[in-house]
């Protein structure tokens, strides 16, 4: 049997080293290596990458199902000990209400990301060969985002973990849970805006090219193909013009079944979101009006429960919006860009086909969405002033309850 030599070897291996170096990516796969290797370390990464092509691994997709089934065990166990048997106790409503709404939502999150795990994979595979047209420094450019936030995010989560253990056996299954449900969660946010800032490349690719070709049209510089093709004044522009049209078709249509797959996750993503923002701040600001605590810091997986949950969600939050806001602005960008070559041209194929470009681009809204709910800055607004608008009435309810109550004992002191 043939043998590669071992200089041969020796080659392969300093290409993978160079392919998989950190903050330098070089293509989709190296790029999202990090967030790959933590899916599969906690078993929603049921793939493996063959020659550029995504396949369904079955080792992996069997651990993955046993993985599921001792969560949702586990999940149906907890739920039991808490609202039928109440042997898991709460410090009062509120926190039992958070309690529910966080583990329903996780649990309906991790379920969701099993189904979905083939339309998944059909969807990295698209992006994948849509985005091996990006050059090396595209990818290096996003490696240094994408890899820190995913490596950083994901060691403060697994930071968390001393707090699971408790002497109460119930209370540290509870907190294991929750653990696994946030990593889950961060994991397939992470994903999701990983595939974001991509087609946001995509675009940004898409509109420099235009911006070239527009420059071409604009100097109006000669074209040896000219001489060949005797009715058409730029065969070149028009053949550019059509791939750049067709490649705008690809990079929509991602963007679309991205909107699909993901709307379920993410729909749950924001309410969970505003709940634990809204349960954190509501619990500390009664703390700190009557000196009563809600909550059970014994059932909290953060260290600094008030500090580190509220902070972990929002800047989680933040990020998403920004993706999926710059990824819109330059999405629109192009249709600008479109008509500037339109203006700057008098060729009339060339202006039809920028008219039937302008069209399609007027079709495709390329707007992130979860379910008809826009993932933009309008919905960061709207989650920051719902909020607030409920923390403003929380403390006017407390200070007219505390001011009534002084009353009341004054009263009862005169009498």
């Amino acid at each position: 049997m043939l043998r590669p030599s071992s200089k041969f070897q020796g080659r392969a291996k300093g290409k993978v080293r160079k392919r998989w170096r950190l903050f330098h990516a070089t293509d989709f796969q190296s790029l999202m290596y990090p967030c790959f290797i933590f899916c599969r370390i906690i078993g929603i990464f049921p793939y493996k990458i063959s020659a550029s092509t995504f396949e369904i691994s079955r080792p992996r997709y069997i651990t993955s199902t046993i993985v599921l089934c001792i969560f949702c065990i586990t999940g149906l166990a907890i739920f039991y000990e808490m609202d039928i048997s109440a042997r898991i106790e709460f410090a009062g409503v509120p926190a039992a209400l958070q309690a529910n709404c966080f583990f329903l939502l996780g649990t309906f999150i991790t379920i969701v990301t099993y189904i979905l795990s083939a339309p998944r994979m059909r969807l990295l595979q698209i992006i994948l060969d849509i985005s091996s047209r990006l050059p090396p420094e595209t990818y290096e450019k996003l490696s240094r985002l994408i890899h820190a936030k995913d490596i950083l995010g994901f060691i403060l989560l697994m930071a968390q973990a001393p707090n699971c253990y408790s002497e109460n056996y119930l209370n540290s299954l509870v907190k294991i849970f929750a653990l696994y449900i946030v990593l889950v969660v961060f994991q397939m946010d992470m994903l999701y805006m990983n595939c974001v800032c991509v087609l946001k490349a995509c675009f940004k690719k898409i509109n420099d090219n235009l911006a070239n070709l527009r420059e071409l049209v604009v100097n109006d510089e000669p074209h040896l193909l000219r001489r060949i093709y005797h009715e058409q004044r730029n065969p070149f522009l028009l053949m550019e013009l059509k791939a750049l049209k067709k490649r705008h078709l690809m990079v929509s249509d991602a963007v679309q079944l991205l909107n699909v797959i993901f709307s379920l996750q993410l729909l749950a993503t924001i309410v969970i979101t505003f709940a634990e923002i809204t349960f954190s701040l509501y619990f500390y600001i009664v703390q700190q009006q009557n000196g009563v605590a809600l909550v059970n810091l014994d059932k909290q997986i953060w260290f600094q429960y008030y500090i580190t949950s509220i902070l972990y969600f929002s800047i989680k939050i933040a990020l998403i919006v920004w993706a999926c806001e710059t990824a819109k602005d330059q999405a629109l960008e192009i249709g600008t860009t479109v008509h500037e070559v339109l203006i700057n041209t008098s060729d009339k194929q060339i202006k039809d086909e920028l008219q039937l470009f302008s069209l399609q681009i007027l079709h495709r809204e390329n707007a992130f969405s979860a379910k008809g709910l826009n993932v933009d800055a309008s919905l960061l607004t709207a989650i920051v002033g719902s909020i607030t608008t409920y923390l403003l009435i929380l403390i006017q309810f407390l200070y007219t309850t505390h001011t009534c109550s002084e009353k009341a004992s004054n009263i009862t002191q005169i009498i």
